[in-house]
């Protein structure tokens, strides 16, 4: 059973002057839109804003949040440790995931040093004994020039002439280096799960790993509202086996954590300060093997603006926005389980996904059939909204949409 987080490392380091809103369950009530005021959860759910959605769609989300009238409900600290589903009393309030109907989105191979286990799996067909092998071949090769390339210039198409004469050349360079970036769908509305879920790796997975992101969160209108942490669970042999196994590697039961909070950009946080993000990862098992990295978005190959924009715009709309995950430097490859196999997840694994100016994202791992079904989708979002007279405003809202 994992220790409870302390509410300094929850919340971001500058927590005073950050607009957070999230998402809390209270029992008798059902999902409520919160932010968190002097160490205290705040319920804000009203007609006007029954969803983040909605509160995301109004014109400064920021001054909504701090002038909001909100209910005092409980102490963060012990409303977090609640939110351990391995110790949960559901007659208490626990958080969720801070997004409830955007579509869940993901960038892929957005960093060199991903672009080239990407590589490694596709080349060693899932197999992670065989990776060790390719891994220092594959980086002698590709790695000094890779890094250095502006994705869909000059250069690259050059790099991507030479690669494809000595056979070389993979689809996930194309996405890496071309100039479409890859851009998936990660999960469901409604589906991801937050801070202290239970996270699910099924069992036909053996190789496999968490991806600490950083999470942009866009309106209806494109315009990108604020950011989060995620875990972008990923079943590496599953994926290297195929590229058209994607959907089978990437989207499984509570496969896809987001939280703790959505950060809202103001004068205090905008993209800038997710352009210098460092997204720190820990893990730590059972059987005492920890693990700990560092992914830097000054290091990413494309910008996060740019990743947003070719999720969506003129070509494909979202009317209840988006989350995009913006990708990982970071793919472990420290043995865990023998010398040569890398590592892949055990379950009781407690991962921490963590960022100075974004709090703490914490989960522990377990089997899919472990993991809590996903039940309360959009249609039991509804009918909560409606049994506490919610629904009104968010018609007259969309009516006005329309």
């Amino acid at each position: 059973m994992p220790a409870p987080m302390p509410t300094a490392s929850l919340l971001p380091a500058d927590a005073e002057r950050a607009t957070l809103v999230g998402r809390a369950f209270r029992p008798g009530l059902g999902p409520c839109v919160v932010t968190v005021r002097n160490g205290v959860l705040c319920d804000i759910t009203s007609a006007k804003t029954p969803t983040v959605r909605d509160l995301l769609e109004l014109p400064d989300p920021p001054s909504h949040v701090a002038s909001a009238a909100g209910e005092a409900f409980g102490a963060l600290a012990a409303i977090a440790d609640n939110s351990w589903e391995e110790r949960r009393d559901v007659q208490q309030p626990w958080l969720l995931a801070p997004v409830d109907l955007q579509a869940v989105k993901a960038a892929g191979v957005t960093f060199a040093v991903s672009l080239l286990e990407r590589v490694i799996e596709e080349q060693a067909r899932g197999d992670a004994a065989k990776a060790y092998a390719l891994r220092a071949q594959i980086q002698s090769l590709l790695g000094s020039e890779i890094a250095r390339l502006r994705p869909g210039s000059t250069a690259a198409m050059e790099v991507k002439r030479l690669l494809i004469e000595r056979g070389m050349w993979s689809q996930y360079l194309e996405v890496g280096i071309g100039p479409d970036p890859e851009v998936f769908t990660k999960a469901q509305p409604m589906s991801a799960v937050g801070y202290g879920a239970h996270v699910g790796v099924p069992p036909f997975s053996q190789w496999n790993n968490p991806e600490p992101e950083v999470v942009l969160v866009a309106s209806s209108r494109g315009t990108i509202v604020g950011a989060a942490l995620g875990n972008d669970v990923n079943l590496r042999d599953v994926e290297g086996r195929s590229a058209l196994l994607l959907g089978k590697a990437k989207d499984n039961n509570a496969s896809a954590a987001i939280g703790p909070f959505v950060r809202l950009f103001d004068r205090h946080f905008t993209m800038d300060d997710v352009r210098t993000t460092e997204v720190t990862l820990a893990v730590r098992g059972e059987d005492g093997f920890h693990l700990a990295g560092v992914s830097s978005l000054t290091k990413i190959s494309r910008d996060p603006a740019e990743l947003m924009r070719a999720t969506m715009g003129e070509y494909h709309q979202y009317p209840d926005g988006v989350c995009l995950y913006l990708g990982t430097m970071f793919a472990p490859v420290q043995d865990r389980d023998g010398p040569g196999l890398g590592f892949t997840h055990h379950p009781g694994d407690v991962v921490e996904i963590a960022a100075e100016r974004l709090g703490c994202l914490a989960n522990v791992v377990r089997a899919t059939a472990a993991c809590a079904p996903w039940t309360f989708g959009v249609g039991a979002l509804m009918q909560s909204l409606a049994a506490r007279g919610l629904l009104g405003g968010l018609v007259q809202a969309n009516r006005r949409d329309v």
